[in-house]
């Protein structure tokens, strides 16, 4: 779905109830980072909140893409949920994903052929989530609108893509008390939550470093005519300069160091290589098909990003971002303790105990036999048949619908998604600024300090639905 979006717009429907309140101040003024940080303060913590509980969630799924129509055919696979809105600016993939849902027991209503019919279906009183998967600049708006509207919302990565975004989903949830959880994290796949537990119970010691990437070759994708509606992800690569896809790195990271939950991140810096790949090919093309033109001249983001996070608590975290070079897929996610090691990519995963270096083989799946979490034990061989990113996907959803239907916290919170998105935006301004370092914001307004971790591996509340 493309953007017709107007600031104006946006800053009406986010500040609907909230100006009187002294919330957002003026409707007409727009606030800057610095006020948002000065002048936020927390009016409901949303850090392990527990929506009343639904026994049948009822979804409304904007944008039936290439993420969308997966979460389709997922969530059409777990009990207790009811998909009563399908939403897209093109009819024949509404029409393709309710053909699919004929047998399944859904008959959801079909909205499209606008830019805004998304916002009828947010309007509607039989929906309790919405289920967002469009592009990039969409996400902060539908969120703020849904959320207005009395619906959770659950949001493809990143939640936002500004500062002043971000605080406008926390402020909004905080609100209406309406759950936003960022979809398309990797804190559920099972090397990750493995290592999460492991971390836990102690095994790598005091957590010290941690790093994560998205090393994800897209050119090809990027410069298709008809993979990204609209051309909308070349047109975030040509138009900004920074890690502009931060979640899937930080996210287990986050998870393992307990940011929000005990410990923040204080400052970053960042840096870009130069565009060494995009531009050039923008070029060429655009010497065979003219729908390249306006990209011909474009000063693309920069092959590789580097960012450095420090901590309230010393420690220190890398991400790095590149979607064009000719490198083999790699998220890294390396943990580094006093007592051990553990990293995934490239290549097979690996553990280490303190100085001894990598483990054999057997040693690992001895570790893997003792630590692997409840939560894969219950429902890993069956999300691994659903599928989505080799079940992470599956069980993502599955978590979300089990803590809904329950009346239980979510394992990712709005601060969560805030937080993991800003890293774009900041890291922008970083290398606007010659690298120089930039502050994080603390969406949890202090509360980071006292809120206790999520994400509850065990089980120890919910897990009785099924996966179908």
């Amino acid at each position: 779905m493309s953007n017709n979006f107007d600031r104006r717009d946006f800053l009406k429907t986010a500040t609907i109830g909230l100006a009187g309140a002294g919330v957002f101040g003026a409707a007409n003024r727009k606030r800057s980072d610095l006020d948002y940080q000065l002048t936020h303060r927390q009016r409901f913590n949303m850090s392990g909140y527990a929506a009343p509980k639904l026994d049948t969630v009822r979804v409304g799924i904007i944008g039936i893409g290439n993420r969308g129509s997966g979460g389709v055919n997922r969530l059409r696979r777990i009990e207790g949920v009811e998909i009563t809105g399908l939403c897209d600016v093109e009819t024949d993939r509404v029409e393709r994903a309710a053909s699919e849902l004929e047998d399944a027991g859904h008959n959801p209503e079909l909205y499209s052929g606008s830019e805004d019919a998304w916002k009828r279906m947010c309007e509607r009183d039989d929906i309790d989530l919405v289920y967002i998967c469009t592009p990039w600049d969409l996400h902060a708006e539908q969120c703020v609108f849904a959320m207005e509207h009395d619906k959770h919302t659950a949001v493809e990565l990143p939640a936002a893509k500004t500062i002043e975004e971000c605080w406008q989903i926390v402020e909004t949830s905080e609100k209406t008390k309406k759950h936003c959880m960022m979809l398309g994290n990797v804190c559920y796949d099972f090397f990750e939550m493995m290592i999460l537990n492991m971390a836990r119970h102690g095994y790598f010691g005091e957590l010290i470093h941690g790093e994560g990437a998205y090393i994800h070759d897209l050119m090809a994708m990027n410069f298709s005519e008809d993979y990204y509606h609209d051309l909308w992800r070349l047109k975030e690569n040509a138009e900004r300069n920074g890690n502009l896809y931060p979640p899937h790195a930080i996210g287990p990271i986050a998870k393992l160091m307990n940011i929000n939950c005990g410990d923040k991140m204080e400052y970053l810096v960042s840096t870009s290589s130069h565009d060494f790949m995009m531009a050039d090919r923008a070029k060429e093309m655009a010497k065979e098909n003219e729908m390249w033109e306006p990209f011909a001249g474009k000063d693309f983001r920069g092959n590789m990003n580097t960012t450095t996070i420090k901590t309230n608590k010393g420690r220190t975290i890398m991400l790095q971002h590149d979607v064009t070079s000719p490198r083999p897929y790699s998220r890294i996610f390396l943990v580094s303790g006093t007592e051990g090691t553990a990293r995934k990519w490239p290549g097979r995963s690996r553990i280490s105990n303190d100085h001894r270096g990598w483990l054999s083989d057997e040693e690992v799946e001895a570790l893997e036999e003792k630590y692997t979490p409840e939560i894969t034990k219950r429902v890993g061989d069956m999300a691994r048949e659903v599928g989505g990113h080799g079940g992470m996907d599956t069980i993502m959803d599955w978590r979300m619908i089990d803590c809904l239907r329950n009346g239980i916290p979510l394992d990712m919170d709005v601060y969560d998604a805030a937080l993991w998105s800003a890293i774009g935006p900041l890291s922008e301004k970083s290398i606007q600024n010659r690298s120089g370092s930039v502050d994080v914001p603390d969406f949890t307004g202090g509360s980071w300090k006292t809120n206790e971790p999520g994400m509850d591996l065990d089980l120890k509340r919910g897990g009785n639905t099924q996966i179908i």
